[in-house]
């Protein structure tokens, strides 16, 4: 068991994963300590992987833009050839129907400053594009037992807004292994089956960890990138009342149906943002639809403990999210039986992530990240790698929050918008959409 490295990294999901291929590659000897048997098996693995550019903040906006480089170009990211494989980028394009509950006008502004290719498509070239979709609006989403679920629709949407460099990575574990074996070549090491059950620190910094089979590892700097237990991890380092933002664990499901007869929606299916009737959804695998909530709110919040929680697929749930895309798609088949997948979110007070040093020296926090982060985490990798650096050398991010440049893009971030003790943002959708 390895004894010492310069940068403890709690988890070895997407972001964990980035951020130690940055940090190597600034000659800082990383080692990832995960409970999980590989890396990429927790949350991420049940990433829907969208990849689009629409948040209601510029600072969303921008570091999701930022990624597209990455998605586009992940072999040349990576830089090497995994064994195990490459994961595939499904460029479809992203459909972000114009709805009451995002304001079109301000995501106009963010895709103008940053400069995102979009096409605007009025209701006839919608329907023309999708033409197995009924686009009436059926705003606001209800759910099944509501009585007016079933209520004429109110009118006919305006269009949407397709940005034609989104899409989707089919396989967001595989994705994340790539990342490892990149990282491991830069001199990375990684710890697997193994659960952090101390933070160890003293009245200056932290100082290591204790692992659940008594091992100690020092390390005077330690990384919470802990996804849907990242709160826990709070908690023992005794922060948990220093942060203004707080997370929590959120279940979260998404589910599988078959597509309208005929249609074919690997081949003509894009990413989509459906906001009117609470629902996203995109092309899976077999010539599937996978489709998710975007947080309405008929739908309920169930927020668990990320040890105990139920990964059974609810007939409700399954009810109000494949009922309300069939409103939409009005062919789709209704299967007998449900089909998805129950995982979990690390969602902040206000649905933005927390990329931030702490009040402990040596302490970082990636957190409140899973649900709408997976596309970022290169850029992501890249900017906490820059912070630990420049904070390790003495800069005081807190009186001045460090301005990251995007190194394909050339905007620079501003990182307090990611800072702990931010005021909530107003701007925030809420919701899963950042």
């Amino acid at each position: 068991m390895k004894k010492s490295c310069d940068v403890l990294i709690i988890g070895s999901g997407i972001i964990g994963c980035c951020l130690a291929l940055e940090l190597s590659k600034m000659n800082y000897q990383t080692l990832n300590v995960d409970f999980q048997p590989t890396a990429g098996a927790g949350s991420t693995a049940n990433s829907c992987g969208n990849v689009r550019f629409y948040y209601s903040t510029y600072n969303g906006v921008a570091t999701a833009y930022e990624s597209a480089w990455y998605w586009h170009n992940w072999k040349k990211y990576i830089g090497m050839t995994d064994p195990r494989g490459t994961a595939e980028y499904h460029n479809t394009g992203s459909v972000f129907i114009k709805n009451q509950v995002l304001d079109w006008p301000k995501v106009k502004i963010n895709f103008d400053k940053v400069g995102v290719r979009y096409e605007e498509w009025d209701l006839a070239r919608l329907q023309r594009k999708i033409p197995v979709c009924d686009f009436h609006s059926f705003y606001p989403p209800k759910r099944p037992e509501d009585p007016d679920f079933n209520q004429a629709p109110g009118g006919w949407l305006e269009g949407a807004c397709y940005t034609p460099e989104s899409g989707y990575v089919g396989d967001p574990q595989l994705a994340t292994q790539n990342v490892e074996c990149a990282a491991k070549a830069q001199g990375a090491e990684f710890i697997y089956d193994a659960r952090v059950i101390e933070i160890r620190r003293d009245d200056e910094r932290v100082r290591g960890v204790t692992l659940d089979d008594g091992a100690q590892i020092d390390a005077s700097i330690v990384v919470n990138v802990a996804g849907p237990h990242s709160f826990k991890i709070t908690e023992m380092a005794g922060l948990s009342s220093a942060n203004e933002i707080k997370t929590r664990a959120l279940r979260h499901e998404v589910h599988v149906v078959p597509p309208p007869e005929g249609y074919l929606p690997e081949e003509k299916g894009y990413h989509t943002n459906d906001a009117d009737i609470g629902a996203y959804y995109r092309p899976e695998a077999g010539n599937r639809i996978l489709t998710g909530s975007v947080d309405p709110v008929c739908d309920p919040k169930e927020w668990v403990d990320p040890d105990n929680f139920n990964r059974e697929v609810s007939e409700d749930q399954w009810k109000a999210q494949v009922y309300r895309l069939a409103r939409r798609i009005p062919d789709l088949p209704i299967p007998n039986r449900p089909s998805g997948i129950v995982d979990l979110y690390d969602v902040s007070d206000d649905w933005i992530p927390i990329y931030d040093k702490s009040d402990l020296k040596g302490y970082y926090q990636v957190i409140g990240t899973s649900g709408n982060q997976f596309k970022t985490a290169p850029v992501v990798g890249a900017m906490m790698a820059e912070l630990i650096r420049q904070v390790e050398n003495g800069y005081d991010h807190d009186a001045r929050p460090l301005q990251y440049k995007l190194p394909h893009m050339g905007l620079t971030i501003d990182t307090g918008a990611f800072h702990r003790n931010r005021k909530i943002n107003r701007d925030s959708s809420f919701s899963v959409v950042g």
